[in-house]
């Protein structure tokens, strides 16, 4: 009766009437999870339920018994049962036990093989992941890395721009020489403009002696820009000409100086966005725009979550001189569901918090900061099934454009791929938007 109806709901059933054959039979296929009643001749349920922790810790034992005290229960955990139900059986209960039985499962030895992974996982320069998008960047990274192609790497906030740079610096061929990166929103133009390309001596007040750019100090080498979307237009001119001319000229100077550098960039801003509305060159995007490689969120790396968390563990453990070697399931759970707006430097603090409070061997979902242990996936609602509710299309057009752009960090771009819109449209329909009030 079980096998038919567990079968209908979509779970593969081998039924054994003998529990001493059990035990062999899991040792030689693979199981996730065991179904055992308590009272059965030659062998109780309580008794198989030990055997299998002993030997397989992580597959998960549910026991069903018509002796629902509370004896009955702790007996059941006691022996390592994941969860126990009573009969008679009630099939809605008992499916969504194994369902969560059968996640615990594969939570626990995803958790069980991180270890062993973060070691032997593929990995570039300092990036950490085997995901579909991640290979896709190191596919990319590594045919272009021998080359002096301009790279522009995009990518939200906190996804790694700076190690792909980095990598792509420690394959090529210039990995002898220097690489200097500089952030283009960390300082004014003036000051943006003397460290790119150098200042003579008394090109301005406190310039007391000549001194080289960052363009000259990376020579022979690689020089990083980062979030170049953020480089004033009044200093997009010079950095376009010392890029197709190979020559530059210092604050003050009256000699060009020539370099040979290989330039990588990085942005989270959406640059043809920003072409668009003239705030940004589009003869200087071109150039910048010979390799573009697009780094994936977090959120779309999938099992690289637990990869990146485990990583993060060995090393804040290791530095803060502390026995932590892991995370429980139930922590896994909850970084699989949570979104990472902040991305790998989110991930990073949170393990970094967590290892730091801790007082276990394996986090737990108390060491999680409150807001991703009390994260739930949100979703828009159009509307209910209350017909005074039901709304125009003009406003779920409205509300699905927001939510779209709320997803994509403001990036018009990626968001006129995703609504099916050319660029312009999109940037129509937000002006509609704004100007309605939103």
């Amino acid at each position: 009766m079980l096998q038919n109806r567990l079968t209908r709901r979509g779970f593969t059933v081998t039924p054994l009437t003998d529990p001493n054959a059990a035990l062999p039979l899991l040792m030689e296929q693979p199981f996730d999870v065991v179904l055992t009643d308590l009272n059965m001749q030659g062998l109780s349920g309580t008794e198989l339920c030990e055997r299998v922790v002993a030997n397989l810790p992580e597959l998960p034992v549910v026991v069903v018994t018509a002796f629902g005290s509370m004896e009955t229960a702790v007996a059941a955990i006691r022996a390592g049962a994941y969860d126990f139900i009573t009969k008679p059986v009630d099939m809605e209960a008992l499916a969504l036990t194994l369902a969560r039985a059968v996640q615990h499962h594969h939570l626990k030895g995803e958790v069980v093989r991180l270890k062993k992974v973060v070691t032997e996982s593929q990995r570039l320069g300092g990036l950490l992941g085997s995901s579909p998008p991640m290979r896709k960047v190191y596919d990319l990274l590594t045919r272009v890395a021998d080359s002096d192609a301009t790279v522009l790497i995009n990518g939200e906030s906190g996804t790694g721009k700076e190690l792909v740079a980095r990598a792509l610096h420690e394959k090529s061929r210039r990995a002898s020489g220097p690489f200097v990166a500089v952030n283009c929103a960390a300082m004014p133009e003036a000051l943006l403009e003397s460290e790119l390309f150098g200042h003579a001596k008394g090109a301005f007040t406190d310039a007391k002696a000549a001194r080289s750019g960052l363009f000259v100090q990376a020579h022979g080498g690689t020089l990083f820009l980062d979030e170049v979307g953020e480089m004033p237009l009044g200093l997009q001119p010079k950095l376009l000409r010392a890029l197709q001319e190979r020559v530059m000229r210092p604050v003050g100077g009256d000699r060009e100086v020539s370099f040979d550098v290989r330039l990588v960039a990085a942005t989270n801003r959406d640059l043809e966005g920003m072409v668009e509305e003239n705030r940004f060159r589009e003869d200087l995007y071109y150039r910048l725009n010979v390799v573009q490689m697009e780094l994936p969120p977090l959120r779309s790396r999938g099992g690289d979550i637990l990869l990146l968390a485990q990583h993060f563990i060995e090393h804040f453990a290791a530095r803060a001189d502390k026995r932590v070697t892991g995370l429980h399931e139930a922590v896994a759970e909850r970084l699989m569901s949570y979104s990472w707006p902040g991305n790998v430097r989110e991930l990073r603090n949170c393990i970094e918090r967590a290892v730091a409070v801790t007082g276990a061997e394996r986090l737990t979902v108390e060491d999680l900061p409150e807001k991703i242990r009390a994260y739930r996936a949100s979703h828009v609602v159009v509307a209910s099934g209350d017909p005074s509710e039901l709304t125009t299309l003009e406003e779920v057009e409205r509300r699905y454009i927001l939510r779209v752009m709320e997803e994509v960090k403001g990036n018009k771009s990626l968001a006129a791929q995703i609504l099916g819109l050319d660029r312009k449209t999109l940037y129509r329909k937000l002006d509609r938007i704004k100007g309605s009030g939103e």
